[in-house]
């Protein structure tokens, strides 16, 4: 937990023939050198309301240390230096992270890194079903969209089970039937944050563009539910300060796994490399047939040298399912493996530079493919490797056009968030032009620290490639800061970046 400091004024008199001057010596712990000040701003009664950003979910987890470092927490911790209240966050019960739902295991562990990310041992703790109790200022909630703010029973236990509530806010809802919104104005504040958005693309997109996973919101349902939140946040003159969204496809989160992650190595068993025996058996026949239908590109022959792409569905080629089946069967393939080939690689093809391959995939790459855990199984037991004998499914992998198509949506949820900055003059940061800066060669220094959006040492992010590190949150704490200070005329200075780890160790 970050100190308030208090500033001391320290004035000399200094009387000369009837002058005096008064020299006012600098306050470190502003932004100017001047007394602290609020500005315009009212904190003495500040809720955060947003996602799993204001939650300060971190390597794929939500657990107690994550959670005080989150930025509306170091924002509060700010705002106390200049009247801030008190604020309270519903803190997860340890910091192993992960959730229980009845005493069974319905989230995991967080991530540490061990020349990997791994989980860290132990078992959860945090039990849905046991209800906190309270008002709470923190009212982040991992997996929210920006409907869900607005909708009854998003916190009813009973719901969480069946997918109709969400397991956080469940713990620390004012009732089964309230409204994170309501939560946050019950308390009748004087400043509001709200970042919300990031879910309402980004489930789409680690999805791999998959709806039947997790759908985009459509640009006009999204302006409904920020305009409806906006509207009552700002009643009675309320101020606050508002983020707008980044493009998601540049969070590390898609750039761990390249398209032809497949390595030598990979295809390798027991010393010997199976190149040949996949060009033979697999590979060959495959683009002997798919050249005779006038598709060869989309599968090559594998190279014995160097990185080799994966398989993939691109459920945006025509389906040679039965023409494959029968060009096989006439090459001499009996009808039951003609068969299952045509299933699995009707709509097959090698990944591509342009495509981006999910962090999630690498979890399952080399894995039979199951409905469980994949959507789908293979129909044959000599296609069961995903990435190699078997293509990457839908959910793992974001096609050009899905990567088009949550950009658009993106310009259209900024457009609705700056609108609604400039109607009702909030202060608001911009998330885009910040994530566009982190991906460029020379990142972003603050406090002498250099943060770039390279997964595990850029120093931004944490291990799930999505959720800022500690140091990350203290950046984006400082962006809100610089911000509200341009809007309100306060003079805060923020923390210092340095005094954040960029990973949590294996032990808290």
């Amino acid at each position: 937990m970050i100190k308030n400091f208090k500033w001391l004024l320290l004035v000399s008199l200094t009387f000369m023939a009837c002058n005096s001057d008064d020299d006012v010596a600098p306050v470190v712990e502003s932004s100017d050198g001047k007394p602290l000040t609020a500005g315009s701003a009212d904190f003495s009664k500040y809720v955060a309301l947003g996602d799993s950003f204001a939650a300060g979910f971190s390597d794929n987890a939500l657990f107690i240390k994550g959670q005080e470092g989150a930025y509306p927490n170091i924002l509060a911790q700010q705002f106390a230096l200049v009247g801030g209240g008190d604020f309270k966050t519903p803190l997860a019960n340890d910091n192993i992270g992960g959730l229980l739902l009845g005493g069974n295991v319905i989230a995991g562990p967080r991530l540490y890194f061990n020349g990997a990310p791994v989980p860290v041992e132990g078992v959860p703790t945090t039990e849905v079903t046991a209800h906190l109790s309270g008002s709470f200022n923190n009212l982040g909630v991992p997996g929210a969209k920006s409907f869900h703010l607005l909708a009854p029973g998003y916190g009813n236990a009973a719901g969480v089970a069946t997918g109709t509530a969400n397991p956080y806010f469940a713990r620390f809802a004012s009732s089964a039937t309230t409204t994170v919104l309501a939560d946050a104005l019950s308390q009748n504040p004087t400043f509001f944050s709200l970042w919300i958005g990031g879910n309402d693309e980004l489930g789409y997109a680690t999805a791999g563009g998959d709806p039947a996973v997790n759908p985009l919101t459509p640009p006009a349902n999204f302006e409904a539910a920020y305009k409806g939140l906006i509207a009552q946040l700002v009643t009675g003159g309320r101020k606050g300060v508002i983020a707008n969204l980044p493009n998601i496809t540049t969070l590390p989160h898609f750039h761990v796994i390249t398209y032809n992650q497949l390595t030598q190595a990979n295809l390798t068993v027991g010393g010997v490399s199976m190149v040949s025996t996949l060009n033979a058996q697999l590979y060959g026949p495959l683009h002997n047939a798919l050249a005779f239908l006038g598709q060869g590109d989309r599968i090559k022959l594998l190279s014995a040298t160097g990185n080799n792409p994966l398989l993939i569905v691109d459920e945006t080629l025509p389906d040679l399912s039965a023409n494959l089946k029968a060009v096989l069967m006439g090459g001499g393939l009996d009808v039951n493996t003609a068969t299952a080939m045509g299933m699995v690689f009707g709509r097959a093809r090698q990944a591509l530079p342009t495509d981006l391959i999910v962090l999630g995939a690498s979890s399952r790459i080399g894995k039979v493919p199951t409905v469980p855990a994949d959507g789908v199984a293979s129909p044959s037991p000599s296609l069961s490797q995903l990435g190699i004998t078997f293509p990457l499914p839908d959910r793992y992998v974001l096609l050009p056009s899905e990567v088009a198509e949550i950009e658009v949506a993106t310009t259209a949820y900024n457009a609705v968030i700056k609108a609604a900055a400039e109607a009702n003059g909030l202060a608001m940061v911009d998330a885009k032009s910040i994530m566009d800066d982190l991906n460029k060669p020379s990142g972003i220094s603050m406090n002498n620290f250099t943060l770039k959006a390279t997964f595990v040492t850029g120093g931004m992010f944490s291990l799930d490639g999505v959720h800022p590190s500690p140091r990350g949150y203290a950046f984006i704490a400082n962006k809100f800061i610089q911000a509200i200070n341009a809007r309100y005329g306060s003079n805060l200075k923020g923390v210092d970046i340095g005094n954040y780890p960029v990973l949590f160790p294996a032990k808290l």
